[in-house]
Order: C-alpha cells, then structure tokens, then sequence
C-alpha cells in the first residue's frame, strides 16, 4: 500500500495509505479534508480536483482528453490540475504528493 502526501485545503501535509487498483480519488473521498467526489469517478463533475507536485506530472499517465476538458474548464485549472478519479494508485505512485484544489 503506498503512502501518498496530501496537503489539504489549510496547506496541512498528511501522510496517507492508498490502496492499489483503485483510484486516488477512493482514498481522498473518505478523508475529513479530502475530495467531495460526487459523480463517484466518472469523470463528469470536478469535485476530486488536485495539483500533482511537479516532480510527478511526468511519473503519471497523461490525462485523457475527458479530463483534459473538464480540468481546462475550472476556475482554478493549474498546469499540475488532473481529477484524482483518474489516477490509478500502483506501487510505483509511493511518495506522490497531491494538494486538494480549491472548491469551485
């Protein structure tokens, strides 16, 4: 089980246990300062908005052209923004750090 770094909304760093073979945005929904996740990862709503620290935007998959236009529509798009229910969490994400975007 990974650990991925997660800096909340406050800009509080946490430290939290990611289960492979599902996505980043199952774990970061069930954290009191997670992600809302309301269309439960079908990459239709935003809610499970992040920035990738810049040491891992090139680690990940590129996102696809669904997340690509539904990011490049939020007020708070950022070249590091990509919806957490589109990252898959493999052994090799260890370390990966996140923070939470801010609610549209």
């Amino acid at each position: 089980m990974p650990v991925v770094k997660v800096t909340d909304r406050q800009g509080t760093e946490h430290e939290v246990d990611a289960s492979t073979g599902r996505s980043l945005m199952e774990t970061l929904r069930d954290l009191d300062y997670g992600v809302a996740a309301i269309c439960g990862g079908m990459c239709s709503c935003a809610t499970c908005h992040v920035y990738v620290a810049p040491d891992w935007i090139e680690r990940l998959p590129p996102a696809q052209s669904d997340e690509r236009e539904l990011v490049g529509e939020l007020a708070h798009c950022q070249a590091a923004s990509r919806l957490s229910c589109q990252i898959q969490v493999t052994d090799a994400l260890a370390g990966l750090r996140v923070t939470v975007a801010p609610e549209e």
